[in-house]
């Protein structure tokens, strides 16, 4: 969202950016101060959060609903208000909606977006980043997706989700896109050295969770270097506690949080990006990875991944066990093979998720969207 706000407001829009004082989406404690601030041509305005009334009680709801049980509409409500909310956001809206032409919320499951959709609807755009999981089955998600005026797509097979959850979705609606920005220049063996890999390696980037299939992920590693003797160890970093298994530690690295600047290297250092995830609407790390010569292997589950894989020709997707390993063993043993995905794949990228292009796609949308409403 601050990408797309800091691209619009390059192609001369005024923008606002209105989020929280939040860094971490598991915790949604305050560590950022609350107040105004700018950033290449974005004015940003961060408002404290707060927390559930009831752990406990929210606790429960979640349960019920990752279990995919049909809640009561009240129960609905209470679980949006138990994860966290931020009073003083929705209330400037309110009294600050009508200077805008266009207010864009994402992502579908927060508070922030189920809320701030009330103000003003009809100049509302959602952009769901949405997941077939339990989530975006409930009632409050199909009447968002519903009440608004349009909605922003990062990929068709998310564009095909959002009909499914929401038959009477936005009138107004579009696949965008997603962008990443393109690196001046990657340095693959300074990054090995700052991190002493010395081994080749395959990489996963992202939430070290259950969702993101993480754990699945670990196992399917462990099968693979033992049928395959492969050379490879795996290196991650990002959030969550990576908890690898006793018998698995020798060969997996934990790099932690990397800062920005040094994610182009990381990509550009691995022999492979690992995919594991079935819940994406993108998957910025797959661009990330084809941008840096990468070649991607990914899980055949997730729809969207699946479908960048087919229309780039630059990923290998794999429906199990076994599978994994033979991509991988592939990866190992065919360099150049695996070379000529990844340029297939950067090929891609460059052709659909700049923000040269998904900047346009998006100003497009806006310029149709808010002459329909005379503004």
């Amino acid at each position: 969202m601050a990408e797309a706000a800091r691209a619009l407001a390059a192609r001369g829009h005024k923008v606002d950016l209105l989020t929280t004082c939040a860094k971490s989406h598991f915790s949604w404690a305050n560590e950022f101060p609350a107040g105004t601030s700018f950033d290449r041509g974005v004015t940003i305005r961060r408002f404290a959060t707060v927390g559930a009334r009831s752990r406990a009680a929210a606790a429960q709801l979640e349960h019920r609903v990752q279990r995919g049980e049909r809640l009561a509409p009240a129960d609905e409500v209470a679980w949006v208000n138990g994860r966290f909310r931020v009073p003083d956001l929705y209330l400037y809206l309110i009294g600050q909606s009508d200077e805008f032409d266009a207010i864009v919320l994402s992502p579908y499951l927060f508070w922030s977006t189920i809320y701030g959709a009330q103000v003003a609807p009809e100049r509302t755009i959602v952009m769901p980043c949405l997941h077939d999981e339990p989530y975006a089955w409930l009632g409050i998600v199909r009447s968002t997706l519903s009440s608004v005026a349009g909605a922003w797509f990062l990929s068709e097979p998310e564009h095909q989700l959002g009909h499914r959850v929401a038959p009477s979705l936005a009138p107004h609606h579009a696949v965008v896109g997603a962008a990443v920005e393109i690196p001046a220049a990657y340095d693959p063996a300074g990054f090995r050295q700052r991190h002493g890999l010395e081994r080749p390696f395959v990489l996963y980037a992202g939430r070290r969770e259950e969702g993101k299939g993480w754990r699945r992920l670990l196992a399917d590693f462990g099968a693979a270097i033992v049928s395959h003797d492969l050379p490879f160890d795996l290196v991650t970093f990002g959030v969550g506690a990576p908890d690898v298994p006793e018998g698995l530690r020798s060969r997996v690295v934990d790099l932690g949080y990397l800062d920005a600047d040094e994610l182009p290297d990381a990509f550009a250092a691995a022999e492979a990006l690992l995919q594991p995830s079935v819940n994406e609407s993108f998957s910025r790390t797959v661009m990330e990875a084809w941008l840096a010569g990468t070649p991607v292997v990914a899980n055949a589950a997730s729809e969207v991944v699946a479908w960048h894989c087919e229309r780039s020709g630059g990923g290998l997707t794999y429906a199990d066990e076994l599978e994994f390993g033979h991509c991988l063993a592939f990866v190992a043993e065919a360099p150049k093979a695996a070379a000529a995905l990844a340029e297939s794949g950067r090929q891609y990228v460059l052709a659909n998720y700049t923000w040269d292009v998904v900047g346009a796609a998006m100003e497009r949308f806006l310029e149709s969207f808010t002459a329909g409403l005379g503004r």
